[in-house]
């Protein structure tokens, strides 16, 4: 069987990592590797590949950035082009960006079989781009694989038969527990033993100035009483610099370019608190055990609130430094690893493949 894996972005990779790796394992099939460069990301380098025991792509489409609409229409024109030449038995598509779906579509229209890795997560906020492109590649997937199981109820609530979900787990935390042994604080920060180490980049909270303003406050006001690490994204950094936005100028607050993947897990895992707005930090963080705090108004993996570490605030900024106080004084958070965050749910995907490509024969 000819497999293609499409990726957009670098958190696609570090889904498609595991299940590419599972595959080879475990079958003969064939398997072909396509980044649509829907982000460029210069921290993905030949180390970054080889961290994750994966091929460069066979492929890059070479898309780059755009609006969501002229971004999506340029992935289908192209990835329709190679799609039609590879001529592939199934096509696997991870998570929610523009390729998702874009690829999605064309497969659906030219009756090539797809399946959706990390299927049926909802916010049930449609303001959000990535919600529409999680429920259009949805209904149409041929195969949908499911991270948790408030997934399996979502789609059968809209009307996806049972017989194409399959619950296999999170196949983030399968790169999580791989590389979490290599994965070390920098040496940088060595002599930091407490912090709170903080992610932003969502435009909800950086594009809008006094949203931003308030966040860097409240990281100041945090700062006084433990050491904050913010690696800061190409997009925060230009929106504090386009408003003049200051942080206080303390030895406590280290504000940092952004990090491979390895570095930052050496980070996280080694934080008292994460302070973010990113979905897979919120996975990460719950298998970790570790508290997070998350500045969105909702969230598409509810787990992570139920039975995990996290707690959504909203725009209640003004909540973080008493809930880091909370944190630092040893208030306990209850918390569960969710059903089948295992770290093989990438195998669980293979055995569903094997079997979905006898079926066809």
């Amino acid at each position: 069987m000819k497999l293609i894996h499409v990726v957009g972005a670098r958190p696609n990779f570090m889904k498609a990592a595991p299940v590419w790796n599972a595959i080879i394992r475990m079958t003969d099939f064939d398997q072909m590797l396509v980044h649509t460069g829907q982000h460029y990301d210069n921290l993905m380098s030949d180390i970054f590949f080889k961290e994750l025991q994966i091929p460069v792509p066979d492929y890059n489409l070479n898309i780059g950035s755009d609006t969501h609409a002229r971004q999506t229409a340029a992935i289908m024109i192209k990835f329709e082009e190679l799609i039609i030449d590879l001529k592939p038995n199934l096509v696997l598509v991870y998570g929610d960006v523009n390729s998702t779906v874009a690829a999605a579509m064309v497969c659906s229209k030219l009756l090539i079989p797809f399946a959706h890795v990390e299927a049926g997560l909802r916010s049930f906020d449609r303001r959000m781009p990535e919600e529409i492109n999680r429920i259009i590649t949805d209904q149409l997937a041929t195969i949908l694989f499911t991270p948790s199981e408030d997934g399996n109820i979502n789609l059968l609530k809209e009307g996806v038969p049972k017989s194409k979900i399959n619950f296999v787990g999170n196949v983030m935390i399968d790169t999580l527990v791989e590389l979490l042994p290599g994965a070390h604080k920098p040496i940088l920060f060595n002599n930091i033993k407490l912090y709170v180490l903080v992610t932003l980049h969502r435009p909800s909270n950086v594009d809008e100035p006094d949203s931003l303003r308030s966040i860097i406050q409240n990281l100041n006001e945090i700062s006084n009483s433990i050491p904050v690490l913010f690696p800061v994204h190409p997009r925060t950094k230009n929106m504090i610099t386009i408003n003049n936005l200051d942080f206080e100028k303390n030895d406590n607050l280290h504000l940092i370019d952004p990090l491979g993947y390895l570095d930052f897990l050496g980070l996280m895992k080694n934080s008292t608190a994460v302070i973010t707005d990113s979905g897979g930090i919120q996975e990460e963080t719950t298998y970790l055990g570790i508290p997070c705090i998350t500045v969105r108004e909702n969230t598409e993996r509810p787990i992570t609130i139920t039975l995990g570490t996290n707690q959504l605030i909203g725009k209640e900024y003004h909540k973080i430094p008493e809930l880091i106080k909370n944190i630092i004084n040893g208030k306990k958070i209850k918390r569960t690893v969710p059903p089948l965050w295992d770290g093989k749910a990438s195998e669980r995907i293979a055995e569903v493949l094997i079997t979905y490509s006898k079926d066809q024969h």
